[in-house]
């Protein structure tokens, strides 16, 4: 398959071998994995994901940092995930008297794989799905019942925060995070309508929940880092991941982000309001307040990445981001490459200068030499780059 581009990445099919069931009934253990589709809203599938048959490495079909761990390429990846049936079954969104529903709630809220009893409606279509945002999906098949053959495994501190249900879902999400719970199960339980206030509680499509995780936690780290010390030093990380290579520079100066992505080579990317070959989203201290469209999902998983780092340096800076899609990216593998390609990146050693034109020059030098990339037209409307240098009190 060719390199998709910006004008064809939000949908590819790509077929592997088919499911080929004898019947339509199977057994099989759930990574454990939850899928919420968005089309029909407020009435929505809702799909319990499994492969057929008791899986040793289902764990691993369903776990983003485990195929970062493993360096699985993206071939790898999207075999993994097409060896999943999604069963699904239509549901309004404030529906919960269905028993799907709660068992799919039970999948969605273990920690280990569930075992679990399958019946269709009917064969599986097994084109595998791609997009922007979520995981790759196939195997789509309705389903008539699902039978958990084990009790799930859930951890106490979540079953706890589901049952809180005066827990607001800002609340319950920033708590199981702080307890070391990923962004990956904490969008599946928000997209299962098991996190916030009781009378609040509705299914949100997975498409929606792990942007709106990604933000949640990304505000409540900005809480604290607001009000730490600002970055001595100009510091500049790379790296890559899955053909996404980002270039992260930290200034000294309170917390702003400004994040630029284009294909390389150039391309028109239709998602610019400007026509630009680029994408262009930015915040300053006080925050966006509508979502970042130019560039997405990739903005807020990006962002949770900076947020980290900065959380655990104890800083606060003005953060200027570039990422380079090269041609290694052949497939949208979900937004989770963002995320993860940012905290590679972050993890690697950093270059640091005293000089905010020396650190400009090394990166439009790398620019240029690594993907023939002149920035000149972006670092000219950088916010960032162009901006006064403003005190924490002018915001107070």
């Amino acid at each position: 398959m060719q390199k998709t581009g910006y004008s064809k990445r939000e949908v590819v099919e790509f077929n592997f071998e088919s499911i080929n069931l004898e019947s339509n009934e199977f057994f099989g253990n759930s990574p454990p994995s939850v899928f919420v589709g968005r089309f029909g809203y407020p009435e929505v599938n809702v799909g319990v994901l499994s492969p057929v048959g008791s899986k040793e490495n289902a764990y691993l079909m369903d776990s983003p940092k485990d195929w970062v761990k493993n360096n699985l390429k993206d071939y790898e990846i999207m075999k993994l995930r097409a060896q999943l049936i999604n069963s699904r079954f239509k549901s309004s969104i404030k529906n919960f008297n269905n028993r799907l529903l709660d068992i799919s709630q039970e999948v969605g809220m273990a920690y280990k794989p569930v075992e679990i009893e399958v019946e269709l409606k009917n064969k599986p279509v097994s084109n595998l799905i791609l997009n922007n945002i979520t995981s790759p999906l196939s195997n789509n098949a309705n389903v008539r019942n699902i039978k958990l053959t084990e009790n799930p495994k859930i951890q106490t501190v979540v079953e706890k925060t589901v049952s809180d249900k005066d827990l607001k879902a800002v609340e319950g999400i920033k708590k199981l995070y702080t307890k070391g719970i990923d962004e990956n199960f904490l969008s599946k339980i928000l997209s299962v309508g098991l996190l916030g206030l009781g009378k609040n509680r509705k299914l949100v499509p997975t498409r929606w929940s792990i942007t709106a995780t990604d933000d949640t936690i990304g505000k409540e780290l900005l809480k604290d880092i607001k009000f730490n010390d600002i970055i001595d030093h100009t510091r500049i990380y790379t790296g890559q991941y899955l053909g996404n290579f980002y270039c992260i520079m930290f200034f000294p100066g309170i917390f702003s982000y400004e994040l630029f992505e284009m294909e390389v080579p150039f391309r028109k990317n239709l998602w610019s309001k400007t026509g630009k070959f680029y994408a262009y989203d930015y915040e300053d201290f006080n925050g966006r307040k509508s979502y970042a469209n130019e560039t997405a999902g990739g903005y807020y998983a990006a962002r949770l990445g900076i947020l980290e780092k900065l959380n655990e340096l104890k800083r606060q800076g003005s953060v200027l981001v570039f990422r380079f899609i090269n041609e290694e990216d052949r497939f949208p593998l979900g937004v989770w490459v963002c995320r993860e390609a940012t905290r590679k990146s972050l993890a690697n050693n950093y270059l640091e200068f005293e000089d905010k034109n020396l650190a400009l020059n090394y990166v439009k030098s790398l620019a240029k030499k690594k993907f023939n990339v002149e920035l000149d037209e972006l670092t000219s409307i950088s916010k960032i780059i162009n901006a006064k240098q403003k005190l924490l009190m002018d915001f107070i």
